[in-house]
């Protein structure tokens, strides 16, 4: 492995709550009624694609879905002024990274806005060598467009990233991108078989060690192959 790719909300940032806060809020403004479990179902998307799954399956007669979008952007923007904390075990992860030796880039597919205001909020301006967002893709995740960008702008091959991240659409967008994939999923959410797709999965960022971040995809399946011979032989 030669760089992380850190997805931003719910890996360095504690705003999953607050995204939820905020869509359930500006949603019933519009008239629909969305419980926590419905906007997880879009966790890890961007804002604009959030917006649009829900008005294609309950359209509303009100503002259009740029203005929904735009409302619920100024929400957190506050949201996260006001509470936005760091998620345990970042600055663990961070300096684990850094001692092995690898390149840090940051991939969220929310918008540089609000990108800006996480960093300053944690004091974290600097900390990636790149910071991509998807909302500059043509699609966001769980397309691997946004991780593919930050890769090439490191300077590194896909499957020489691994990559950490919360959310079922952004564990589906790494694993696109043939990168290797840490899932650190929100507690309520562990169990979810959609992460079995993940090479790793981890209650915390606290749990990481180095010699996660080292191993790929590659080495591991080489390892494989290699046991594989080894019983034909004693066969």
């Amino acid at each position: 492995m030669r760089a992380v790719i850190f997805d931003m909300d719910g890996v360095i940032v504690d705003t999953e709550p607050l995204w939820r806060e905020a869509e359930r809020e500006v949603f019933a403004g519009v008239g629909l009624d969305l419980t926590d479990a419905d906007c997880e179902r879009t966790m890890g998307m961007r804002t604009d694609e959030v917006v649009a799954f829900w008005h294609d399956r309950s359209p509303w007669p009100g503002p259009p879905p740029e203005g929904v979008e735009a409302r619920i952007t100024s929400r957190m923007l506050h949201l996260i002024s006001e509470r936005a904390g760091v998620m345990p075990g970042l600055e663990h992860a961070l300096a684990t990274a850094r001692a092995s030796g690898l390149r840090l880039g940051l991939a969220s597919s929310s918008c540089p806005e609000l990108i800006d205001a996480v960093l300053a909020k944690l004091g974290l301006e600097g900390t990636f060598a790149t910071v991509c967002s998807a909302t500059a893709e043509p699609l966001g995740k769980p397309h691997p467009g946004v991780f593919l960008t930050t890769a090439r702008r490191l300077g590194v091959e896909p499957a020489e990233c691994v990559v950490i991240e919360d959310s079922l659409a952004g564990v589906q967008a790494a694993v696109a991108a043939g990168m290797r994939v840490i899932a650190v999923p929100p507690a309520h959410l562990f169990d979810e078989p959609g992460f079995r797709h993940a090479d790793l999965k981890l209650q915390s960022l606290e749990d990481l060690s180095a010699g996660m971040l080292g191993a790929s995809r590659r080495s591991q399946v080489s390892g494989f192959i290699e046991k594989l011979k080894k019983h034909s032989n004693r066969a």
